[in-house]
């Protein structure tokens, strides 16, 4: 729904506000929307006026319920890929001012209000100002690229085409790579294809799997081979299909168990194993920083990955759909 209000107007409008709406996980498969007070911000913090969140694939544990959690979840939470308008400054902050539009790095973003520390919010250019911008996820993409260390001429294999792996298609042949992507859904092979990839194999039979990549490559696999799943099966499947002294990338998101890997075969031909997960800020925003950049020059292009988008008022559809994946669906955004 477009806003509008002019910017006088949405400031006032900020300064007189005391409450948002945001929404609450109650219980699993339980979210309401719910009016709370509005966050102020404290010194070196900033507060955004959301335009949109991503949905993430990460947000499905809490979702279903796993045991580990307890509920009611703070409002707005898990929501951690925001961007928006900053409408108010806490003390000591200079980086940014009202009005600036920016991506940020917070976690209560499924609201109409975040907040975050002042040096994790990154600047949106003037060329990016009708665009979404979830920051996480796209600084994610390129932090992982950044360590799978692809070099022009590479024969790279991603495994698992969503977002993530969709993105990771058009950087790796912004770098000169060949890529093979391996996907289970026909619909996510089609966005491979119109990512760039040069290959497609439906991710259905293991052998036969490594067999056609076997022959692709005149039996020496791939320098690079990146998995995004986040399940054992296409895990050892990757380790497979990965060549001597070759690199293995974990970007997939392993926190349902144990997984059970043909160590022998990865240190028979020598791999180096990499998870790409970042877990300190700095590195997060260096990645979006980075994603600013790879789109302002065309490397990457998010904007048709964008499938589904909902509001507030029906993000329990969002949940359900980022959980059962129908045919077509590739990122969601919560927008305001």
């Amino acid at each position: 729904m477009q806003d509008t209000l002019t910017k006088n107007q949405k400031e006032v409008a900020a300064t007189r506000a005391t409450t948002m709406k945001a929404a609450v996980l109650e219980a699993p498969q339980s979210i309401k929307v719910k009016e709370t007070a509005l966050p102020e911000p404290k010194a070196g913090q900033v507060r955004i006026r959301l335009q949109g969140c991503g949905l993430c694939a990460s947000n499905i544990p809490v979702w279903e319920g796993r045991e580990w959690f307890s509920y009611p979840i703070d409002a707005g939470n898990p929501g951690h890929e925001g961007w928006g308008v900053v409408d108010a400054v806490g003390e000591g902050v200079t980086e940014v001012k009202p009005g600036d539009r920016v991506a940020a790095l917070s976690y209560n973003a499924y609201a109409e209000y975040d907040l975050a520390d002042a040096n994790k919010v990154v600047k949106l250019p003037e060329a990016l100002a009708d665009k979404p911008f979830p920051g996480e996820p796209l600084g994610c993409a390129m932090n992982i690229f950044k360590r799978s260390d692809i070099q022009a001429g590479q024969t790279v294999a991603i495994l698992g085409i969503g977002f993530l792996g969709a993105l990771l298609v058009q950087l790796a042949k912004s770098a000169g790579a060949r890529v093979i992507a391996v996907s289970q859904r026909e619909f996510s092979l089609e966005v491979a294809q119109e990512c760039g990839a040069d290959e497609v194999i439906k991710m259905d039979d293991h052998y036969k799997i490594i067999e056609k990549v076997k022959e692709l490559t005149n039996g020496n696999f791939c320098e690079r081979v990146i998995e995004c799943t986040g399940k054992e099966w296409p895990l050892n499947l990757a380790g497979e299909l990965t060549a001597e002294r070759g690199r293995l990338v974990i970007a997939g998101f392993h926190q349902d168990g144990m997984r059970q890997v043909n160590i022998q075969l990865w240190n028979w031909r020598g791999l180096d194993v990499i998870n790409a997960h970042e877990r300190d800020p700095k590195e997060y925003i260096k990645g979006i920083k980075a994603a600013v950049e790879a789109v302002e020059e065309g490397k990457i292009n998010p904007d048709p990955l964008y499938t589904h988008r909902y509001t507030l008022n029906n993000i329990d559809k969002a949940f359900e759909n980022l959980t059962n994946r129908p045919d077509g669906f590739v990122k969601a955004l919560i927008t305001f």
